[in-house]
């Protein structure tokens, strides 16, 4: 199958050092990302064993294999979920030295003194709260409904069990149960490890495979249909997706990112989703005016710009050594983040932003707010969201605590941070707004209503501009 020489050349490259997972995956042209990512992260994880196997074994004495080839199948074979798709010409060829690979399984894990094949990683590798985050999947409603999907799902033998009403519920999901999240309205919980991607639903764009963390800014942007938005970082497009969803595809997002490959899967995504009221532009969101007049209505802008990465569930899979970033490549993408927010809030009908990252450093999180804000010079302000969430910004400033934090052990989601900015609406800064742009001010919904349908995008505006 071309999934396991695809896997393959991935993890050579990345033991070559010629990139990340993530990015040597969507270099690769491989057509199921989310697939190829996983099974790489998974044979990665167990690599050590897998070889301590193979040479036991004496596969590639046997077999004509590349090293990191071998190294996937057998994944696939003695951990994985069997060869997918028939296994094309690989199964048989694994099958002929089945029985001695479980052999040798076996008697390393006498050897070790232990039973599952978990207890084999290095205590680095074996799974941690991480390995205990749900499965969140967003009900893309842009096609489909909460209810419906709900009946999907139990006519396929799934137990739907409710809202949830605590953390401890979604600890507690197990096989075929499946929740509704107390908190977003169209996000279902799985157990961990729920396999969804070769799911009918899914394939068709019902679905979106989202963390909750990652559901949560366009959640707390909240651009009223008929909006116009700024998606400043966009891809891969999860996030453009949701507020595509909230505006019910009535206004305009535009959608910026530098990475020409990102940006076509994210098309592609975009498409399979449904959204039409997005236009692509492969440009540096650094480079955008805010006094173009395509932006000048422009009230809402997420910003989720580049970041370390370092509260990603799979992250120590991204890279070798990984974990706290370098103090230069912190610096470097402070400066950035920094640039980014205070050009996002010069944009002069902004009313309110939301700034995130998959970042848990504090330099890419509240030191950059912090700087921003004072920047404004009173103009824009932190905003109070989501009082009962549990966990907050560090205490590094006055306000921080309005910021939000997330990890697998206090959220049951991937590492985030999260900042709602808005701007305050004093009599002067209203007096000078209204002289600068008097016809750019919230309009009540009728009025949003009748300018939506001349607002509406046009067929082709998910190409790349």
């Amino acid at each position: 199958m071309a999934l396991y020489s695809a896997a393959a050349a991935v993890l050579a490259g990345v033991e070559s050092r010629q990139g990340s997972i993530k990015g040597l995956v969507y270099a690769s042209r491989f057509q199921n990302v989310k697939q190829l990512y996983a099974l790489v992260c998974e044979t990665q994880r167990y690599a050590a064993v897998l070889d301590a196997v193979i040479a036991s074994a004496g596969l590639l004495r046997a077999e004509k294999l590349r090293p990191h080839l071998a190294k996937v199948l057998v994944y696939e074979l003695l951990l994985g979920r069997g060869f997918r798709g028939g296994g094309g010409r690989w199964k048989p060829l694994l099958n002929r030295h089945q029985a001695r690979l479980k052999a040798e399984l076996a008697r390393l894990k006498v050897h070790r003194g232990v039973s599952r094949n978990e207890d084999l990683l290095e205590v680095g590798c074996r799974p941690g709260p991480a390995s205990q985050v749900p499965r969140f999947v967003r009900v893309n409603t842009l096609k489909t409904c909460s209810d419906d999907t709900i009946d999907y799902f139990k006519r396929q033998g799934f137990s739907y069990q409710g809202r949830a009403s605590s953390l401890e519920d979604l600890r507690a999901l197990r096989g075929k149960c499946f929740l509704l999240d107390p908190l977003l309205p169209e996000l279902l919980v799985f157990p961990a490890q729920t396999d969804l991607h070769e799911h009918p639903l899914y394939q068709a764009g019902h679905l979106i495979l989202q963390d909750k963390a990652s559901c949560l800014p366009a959640m707390l942007l909240a651009p009223p249909p008929g909006s116009h938005v700024i998606d400043a970082c966009a891809a891969p497009g999860n996030k453009t997706s949701h507020l595509a969803a909230l505006l019910k595809n009535q206004g305009k997002i535009f959608a910026f990112d530098l990475d020409a490959k990102r940006l076509a899967s994210m098309a592609t995504l975009l498409a399979r989703a449904g959204v039409s009221c997005c236009q692509l532009a492969e440009e540096d969101f650094l480079a955008v005016s805010p006094s173009d007049q395509r932006y000048r209505q422009v009230q809402y802008i997420l910003l989720d710009p580049s970041c370390s990465g370092s509260g990603m569930l799979t992250r120590k899979l991204e890279e070798s050594g990984a974990g706290t970033p370098s103090k230069k490549r912190l610096h470097a993408l402070a400066g950035f983040q920094q640039r980014a927010l205070c050009h996002a809030l010069t944009f002069p009908s902004l009313q309110r932003l939301v700034y995130s990252t998959c970042s848990l450093c504090q330099e890419e999180n509240e030191d950059v707010v912090q700087d921003a804000l004072q920047q404004s010079s009173g103009t824009f302000r932190l905003a109070p969201v989501l009082p009962s969430w549990p966990h907050r910004g560090l205490s590094t400033f006055p306000g921080a605590e309005h910021c939000l934090r997330a990890s697998p052990e206090t959220t049951l989601t991937g590492g985030f941070f999260i900042a709602v900015l808005e701007r305050v609406e004093e009599p002067s800064s209203v007096s000078q707004a209204k002289e600068s742009a008097p016809e750019l001010r919230p309009s009540p919904a009728p009025k949003r209503k009748r300018r939506r349908s001349k607002a509406a995008a046009p067929p082709n505006t998910l190409s790349c501009i």
